[in-house]
């Protein structure tokens, strides 16, 4: 190897010692690099590294989230952003009398909904003026809704007015108030004057309350439930399933194509047990007073009809209650809202008297050849309780003591049975228990023993209190559809059916009692002869019907109260009852009808009678015929009639019920 090539050979292995041992800035500089300078820098690139792997880390993890684990909800809310869901609401079910006859239905009406996505708050005046409502109740329906998802849309208004609907039609425009949708809804339309109100219930939206409640836990504000009997009885029922419309809109709220539809499904239609002639007879009966009547096929539990009076226009409900009319019905001594058939609870009077005889019966405490001499009134433990006829009855047995109502021998009989056996029987009878009747909010109504006052009033039971309860009077109280079952099942032979309002609905087995047929039959002979021997209730006579019945008066308030002249008297008056059932044997139809201040059961018994006859009228006018001929008239003549000469029943009774 020649010398120069040695000594380049040298330079090289020199330079390369340098650049390793830091002499040299490196190959490109020609700067050398001291031992200080590559302490500093190595942190600062180690420093970069880590920065550089933790933002590819975080891009990689964010990648994974976005498009794999929540690809699908991104999805949706990307689709929710560019689709507009409209809701189809459903009509509820149809109410229908036992014949097939609309009683309650449905009509298109308008809603307004409030895309609480597209809302503006510098909107807000201007559509609370275009709807007629206050800006608050605006902002308190999104309130209410804070809870649900964004993107579905809010009740605002209910029924809309012509003028209401052209306001959002003509401002619900992408430019002005895209927020706004018109919607086709559904109004409740009942029978007018107020027929059938406690039964049949009324619609209304959820209120914040029902809300809270369990019943009500999968509606939403906006939705509209029943409030009241039937309606809320059967609201699950009776309401349908809501549909929608999903369509594309552009970034301006402009509709681009409809995605799909989905229908909305009906609710199901109830056939009741109500017979709408029966019905009817029963409100023109009560038209004017304070009371109730209930009429139940004791064979089955079926009810018949259902009247409470005074009554509330169902289609005021159905829309905007007022405050006036909300006043109006919840103030005074009134009380159109209570339904006093079920919830009513009153002293039965005399129309208690048939059981107490059975009860002594059963327990042989008497016989039915049982008499004794009633003066006009008798003495019990020091005090003296006076006949309902003052000059007395004479000598009296248990069949003449039913049908003339004599106090003294009821009085004799319940100190011989006892308040705790008569209790027993009672009870049995259903007297101080709920029927188990399909409509909410029944009251259960009162049979007092000795046990009840010890442990209600701590106190023991004296024994002149079981001489008012003999006749129906003291702390026994009772609800007009209990006394109807009460007495139905008892003259029955002792079975009662859980009284019910749809037609052939499954209530179970009937109850029943093990009662001696001709204990039965000696009270129903009693109550046969007081509508058609000349007895208390002979104006409920009915010539080819073996109606029979029992009268009642009963106080209102008590004796003090009625001495302290702190009461008009108009408040004074007796409660009047009656109950009757019909045929005699294997009865088929019993009555309950109560009149507040109505004084004597006697007043009452043309009610009864007057529902007890339009039956046997129809079932007379529809049972089949041999001879050839026409085919007999409908029950309830067609809409187009009412109101003629040939009508059975008044039109304004009727009007707002379809055929």
């Amino acid at each position: 190897m020649s010398s120069e090539s040695q000594r380049h050979q040298q330079e090289s292995q020199r330079q390369e010692s340098q650049w390793h041992s830091g002499g040299y800035g490196g190959p490109f500089t020609g700067i050398p690099f001291t031992n200080d300078d590559a302490r500093f820098a190595l942190p600062r690139i180690v420093s970069f590294q880590y920065i550089a792997a933790a933002i590819f880390l975080f891009l990689v993890v964010s990648y994974f989230m976005v498009q794999v684990r929540d690809g699908e909800t991104n999805s949706l809310l990307a689709e929710r952003n560019r689709v507009k869901t409209v809701p189809i609401l459903a009509p509820r079910g149809k109410l229908l009398d036992r014949d097939g006859r609309t009683l309650v239905d449905s009509h298109s009406a308008y809603s307004v909904m409030l895309s609480r996505e597209g809302f503006k708050e510098e909107h807000l005046a201007a559509i609370a003026d275009g709807l007629h409502m206050a800006p608050q109740e605006i902002l308190d329906r999104l309130k209410h809704s804070a809870s649900r998802p964004r993107y579905l849309p809010v009740a605002l208004k209910q029924e809309l007015t012509p003028a209401e609907i052209a306001f959002v039609e003509s401002h619900s425009d992408p430019a002005t108030f895209p927020e706004l949708e018109l919607v086709e809804s559904h109004r409740r339309v009942y029978p007018r004057n107020g027929m059938g109100a406690h039964v049949l219930g009324y619609v209304a939206e959820v209120s914040e309350q029902d809300l809270n409640s369990e019943a009500f836990a999968a509606y939403a504000q906006g939705d509209i439930v029943g409030k009241a009997g039937l309606e809320r009885q059967y609201n699950d029922r009776l309401v349908g399933k809501d549909g929608q419309t999903r369509t594309v809109v552009d970034s301006s709220g402009r509709e681009r194509q409809v995605l799909d539809r989905i229908e909305a499904m009906p609710g199901t239609d109830l056939t009741l047990s109500l017979d709408l002639d029966l019905q009817a007879v029963a409100e023109l009966a009560l038209e004017g007073q304070r009371g109730a009547v209930v009429a139940l096929d004791p064979r089955t539990g079926e009810v018949l009809a259902m009247v409470s009076r005074p009554a509330y226009d169902l289609n005021i409900f159905s829309n905007h209650v007022s405050a006036d009319y909300w006043k109006q019905l919840t103030e005074g001594d009134a009380n159109p809202m209570l339904n006093r058939a079920i919830q009513a609870q009153f002293a039965p009077g005399s129309t208690f008297k048939p059981m107490v005889a059975v009860a002594a019966l059963e327990t042989g405490t008497i016989d039915e050849n049982y008499a004794l001499n009633c003066a006009g009134g008798a003495n019990f433990y020091g005090r003296y309780f006076s006949c309902d006829l003052k000059t007395g009855h004479g000598h009296i047995d248990l069949h003449r003591a039913l049908v003339e109502s004599c106090d003294v021998y009821f009085y004799t009989v319940g100190n011989l049975l006892g308040v705790d056996r008569m209790a027993q029987y009672a009870t049995l009878f259903g007297i101080g228990k709920r029927t188990g009747i399909d409509l909410p909010n029944e009251a259960e109504g009162l049979m007092p023993s000795m046990q009840w006052k010890r442990r209600v009033q701590h106190q023991e039971w004296y024994p002149g209190e079981t001489i008012s309860v003999a006749i129906g009077q003291g702390a026994v109280t009772v609800t007009p559809v209990q006394l109807a079952s009460a007495i139905g099942g008892m003259v029955s032979g002792g079975i009662w059916y859980k009284p019910h309002l749809v037609k052939g609905a499954d209530v179970g087995p009937p109850r029943r009692a093990n009662l001696r047929p001709e204990n039965i039959a000696a009270v129903v002979d009693g109550m046969y002869g007081v509508v058609n021997e000349g007895g208390t209730g002979a104006s409920a006579h009915i010539d080819g019907i073996e109606l029979s019945g029992k009268t009642g008066s009963a106080q209102r308030v008590s004796n003090e109260l009625r001495k302290s002249g702190k009461l008009g008297k108009k408040e004074l008056l007796d409660n009047g009852w009656f109950v009757g059932f019909a045929p005699r044997q294997n009865p088929e139809i019993v009555v309950a009808a109560l009149i507040e201040g109505g004084e004597h059961g006697a007043l009452v018994a043309p009610i009864v009678r007057d529902v007890v006859k339009s039956y046997f009228d129809k079932k007379l006018r529809l049972a089949p015929t041999t001879t050839k001929g026409p085919a007999p008239a409908p029950a309830t003549p067609p809409i187009a009639l009412l109101g003629s000469e040939s009508t059975r029943v008044p039109a304004r009774v009727l009007a707002g019920v379809k055929p």
